[in-house]
């Protein structure tokens, strides 16, 4: 479907007092960018082998967000630490006739998964219009019976001025900060601004 937006930009403001790496999703020469901003985030002193690893998980989520379509993406992580968490905003490709929140809570009620216990969703308003809120586990490769379980927040948003629906999802792997990191993802949700 073809985009005739009223807008040109997306964006979000990242919480203070946290250690965002913003994705350079425009990037012509990711593994450059990757490497620069691995050594700009670990100390100097960092072994070689960490510095790799980073740079890899970088170009990583890189990738990610570009396969998916992201408009702005960022990532969580302490300084000279690994990642703890991952921000996407995309804008959904959605028939006008679903652009509604009954329509998006039937999609994401009938989402296959996989998915570990109950989804919570949960009907929000938000500065840039009314959203689903949805909080639901799932695993890091549905595809295998091992790996990793991430948690994750993610608001459907329907801008009240424009005919569009965003996705803002914060997806996080250390169980431990999911109160915390709940917030955080909510306070992502609330300075969503289209220009």
């Amino acid at each position: 479907m073809e985009s005739t937006a009223d807008w040109t930009e997306c964006r979000v403001a990242l919480p203070p007092l946290q250690n965002w790496l913003v994705l350079d999703l425009a990037t012509e020469d990711p593994e450059a960018w990757a490497r620069a901003l691995a050594d700009e985030h670990l100390d100097s002193a960092a072994r070689p082998e960490w510095r790799e690893a980073f740079t890899a998980d970088l170009l990583w989520y890189w990738g990610a967000a570009r396969r998916q379509g992201a408009l702005c993406a960022a990532l969580l992580a302490p300084a000279d630490g690994a990642v703890m968490a991952s921000c996407t905003v995309r804008e959904l490709r959605v028939p006008p006739e679903l652009l509604s929140r009954a329509a998006l809570r039937a999609e994401v009620e009938q989402a296959e998964g996989p998915f570990f216990g109950e989804q919570t969703l949960d009907e929000v308003d938000l500065p840039l219009g009314p959203a689903l809120r949805v909080h639901r586990l799932e695993p890091t490769d549905p595809e295998s019976d091992s790996g990793g379980v991430l948690e994750g927040v993610a608001h459907y948003v329907l801008p009240s001025e424009h005919a569009t629906a965003l996705e803002c999802r914060l997806l996080w792997s250390t169980l431990g900060f999911g109160e915390e990191l709940e917030k955080v993802a909510d306070e992502l949700a609330r300075s969503l601004q289209l220009v």
